[in-house]
């Protein structure tokens, strides 16, 4: 008769704790997401924290501080909504009432134009017509996504939720990471505590970089199709700002969509394209590394790999986290090989 072995015992209780553990997580995603979004909204207002304790220095006025912080955003946001979001709404009213009429005059140019032309001319009009193709199916598949739609609308309270659990992130978060680091002694406690501070500024430069990026997106776009004429220029603007958030997939995303407006107003679709393709270049290989700074340094291919999984995995959320997460899985990476190094040193 074989006898009890605690030893595997216990590695099967310590396997099952984990598995419940990463279930309980599971279950719990879209809270977890949530508080995430906080942090990184946290992150994206400490500068003008900062800046104000630096004027505030007494430890007693933080709260006062933060409420200040949270007063000037506040502006800012109303400020930027009188100037840019009323016309940015009207414009994407007036898309609406028009995409029917728009889709019905290049269907017409389309088939007076069939057979005659130039090669560029014909590839112009291939292009037109799965635009054309696309934007139907779209119109036409609106009404079952109209429950989702509204599904997503349920979720708004979050834009209360997530300022909220920001300011407890900003106000406390010092005390968090003391907390924490109480947990470890001696080499452990230096080890996390360099970890953590890397992991700080990586969020912070990450954070400010998306944002950076964001408003280059919608100046350049902005600018250029006012210029060249693109109907709704505003509101394509603020969709390929908006994108900038989610990596990879989101200008891509992004760019379908003005794309597809051009060709539906007949708007100089080819322009429209060489611009976007040498915007992304100079956005990729220029202003993000430099924005981004050495925190966030991935192979092209770990990001592209991450950004599917993610989106695999996650959808949208997973996409969106999944730059942050690969960087601080490196940041780890990076502090545990140096460990390593001085411990045989």
């Amino acid at each position: 008769m074989m006898g009890f072995d605690q030893r595997a015992a216990r590695q099967t209780f310590t396997v099952v704790v984990v598995l419940a553990l990463l279930y309980a997580l599971y279950l719990a995603r879209t809270t977890i997401f949530v508080f995430i979004l906080a942090l990184l909204f946290a992150y994206l207002l400490s500068p003008l924290v900062n800046l104000i304790n630096r004027i505030l220095p007494n430890r007693k006025t933080q709260a006062l501080g933060l409420a200040l912080a949270y007063v000037i955003f506040l502006a800012i946001l109303v400020t930027v909504g009188a100037l840019i979001g009323t016309t940015v709404a009207d414009q994407a009213s007036a898309l609406a009432k028009q995409a029917p009429n728009m889709l019905a005059k290049l269907q017409a140019s389309l088939a007076a134009t069939k057979g005659t032309g130039s090669f560029e001319d014909q590839a112009l009009n291939v292009l037109r017509a799965q635009t054309i193709s696309g934007s139907s199916e779209l119109l036409n598949s609106a009404p079952q996504y109209l429950p989702k739609i509204l599904a997503a609308a349920s979720e708004l309270i979050y834009v209360v939720i997530i300022p909220i659990l920001g300011f407890f992130f900003l106000k406390d978060g010092h005390d968090f990471r003391q907390h924490a680091l109480t947990l470890a002694e001696g080499r452990t406690r230096e080890f996390l505590d360099d970890l953590m501070a890397d992991i700080h500024l990586l969020l912070a430069h990450y954070m400010r970089a998306l944002v950076g990026l964001s408003l280059v997106a919608f100046t350049a776009y902005s600018i250029f199709f006012s210029i060249l004429g693109v109907p709704y220029p505003l509101l394509l603007a603020a969709v390929g700002g908006f994108f900038e958030f989610i990596p990879m997939l989101g200008p891509l995303a992004g760019g379908a969509i003005i794309v597809t407006v051009a060709g539906v107003s007949g708007t100089g679709v080819v322009t429209v394209l060489i611009f976007l393709v040498l915007f992304r270049l100079i956005q990729d290989y220029v202003i993000s590394p430099h924005l981004m700074g050495q925190g966030v340094e991935l192979h092209p291919l770990l990001v592209i790999f991450g950004v599917f999984a993610g989106a695999e995995i996650a959808g949208i959320r997973g996409s969106f986290l999944s730059v942050p997460l690969l960087a601080m899985a490196r940041v780890f990476y990076v502090r545990l090989r140096r460990r390593k190094i001085a411990a045989t040193t």
